[in-house]
């Protein structure tokens, strides 16, 4: 039996009262670029994103057109955000120019450069949406402030906020690891998640990225590959933010923190598998379900982070969900995986 095979079926044995047996299937992308940006719009349009200028889509949930955008194969595309089967923006991570965004509105037959990162020593880490004209986009540290941008067209331009981004700490920054360092909810709020310096830190903004306030948080820190590298909101109050070390993917330890406050204040809640954990999603359309993973493999909360049951072992390094029966999976050499196992809101640990 294939180790991968083996895996699923040593899950589907021992999780309690659980059908979570074959929980990710593999699907084709034909592609063995590293994937790391995935934006799920329905349980049948998908997008993902990744190195040497690779982009995939699927309209019906099965199948997946993998993409090259035009003069950009050397552009790793960190993150992508979809609104629908036709329109996308893709950001590309890297020092200074090596961070753009490419935009199509046809279904990525044609793709328009729309903006480079101006500053060479700047370095693009993710952007996220509330609706589908306002977005924000959030950087490394420039001179000792994080870049912040916000759009009003779905991303087809882009400002730097007024008052630029708020003040780093030394050797503080964020990681390019989901495009999930920053998150959004409602039609204001927004947090972003760092590491780097001697702590880790989730930073809050009620007002689309003008002012922003710091909280640090339990996840460990203290080193360039170690913090918080992403958090999720499913309303203004109720979040979730995973991390770890990504050169430690089976490191025991505090990799994850819960907050009922909007981040005000953190309370260390280490996820399930053990180890690094590079992205949480909130599952749409259930109540304090979320799913977080990484190299470490992928783990489910239903009671908004206080317990943890491992989904499967295979290193990925982001994940999304349509609703709690629909969600994909991207990682490593072009992996792809459906979620297959039983609907995330029928399951019980």
């Amino acid at each position: 039996m294939p180790s991968f095979s083996r895996s699923l079926f040593l899950v589907s044995l021992f999780a309690a009262g659980s059908a979570c047996a074959q929980s990710w299937q593999a699907q084709a992308s034909g592609t063995t670029a590293e994937l790391r940006g995935l934006s799920v719009v329905s349980s049948k349009v998908a997008w993902a994103s990744g190195t040497k200028g690779t982009v995939l889509r699927t309209v019906d949930g099965a199948h997946w057109q993998a993409l090259q955008v035009p003069g950009a194969d050397k552009i790793d595309f960190r993150d992508i955000q979809a609104f629908d089967a036709d329109t996308a923006v893709a950001m590309g991570a890297g020092p200074g120019e090596a961070s753009r965004l490419y935009r199509t509105t046809d279904g990525g037959a044609t793709w328009t450069p729309i903006a480079t990162n101006a500053y060479a020593d700047g370095f693009w880490d993710g952007m996220a949406f509330w609706d589908k004209s306002n977005g924000i986009l959030f950087g490394d540290p420039v001179k000792g402030r994080f870049q912040v941008y916000v759009t009003g067209d779905g991303g087809a331009t882009w400002r730097e906020v007024e008052a630029r981004g708020p003040e780093a700490l030394p050797l503080e920054g964020a990681f390019a690891a989901s495009g999930t360092c920053i998150t959004v909810a409602g039609t204001k709020d927004a947090w972003i998640a760092t590491g780097g310096a001697a702590n880790s830190r989730v930073f809050y903004s009620s007002d689309r990225g003008r002012s922003w306030r710091a909280v640090t948080t339990p996840i460990p820190a203290g080193a360039a590959a170690k913090g918080v590298f992403s958090s999720a909101f499913a309303n203004a109050k109720e979040g979730i933010a995973v991390g770890g070390d990504y050169k430690e993917k089976l490191l025991e330890g505090v990799n994850g923190a819960r907050t009922e406050d909007g981040g005000a204040t953190w309370t260390a809640a280490p996820v399930q598998p053990a180890g690094y954990m590079s992205v949480v999603v909130p599952v749409p359309g259930a109540a304090k379900i979320y799913v977080a993973a990484g190299l470490a493999g992928s783990g489910v909360t239903r009671d908004g982070g206080k317990r943890w049951t491992v989904l499967d072992r295979t290193p990925v390094n982001t994940v999304g969900f349509a609703d709690a029966a629909s969600g994909w999976a991207v990682g490593p050499k072009g992996l792809l995986m459906k979620y297959t196992g039983a609907a995330l809101d029928a399951v019980h640990p």
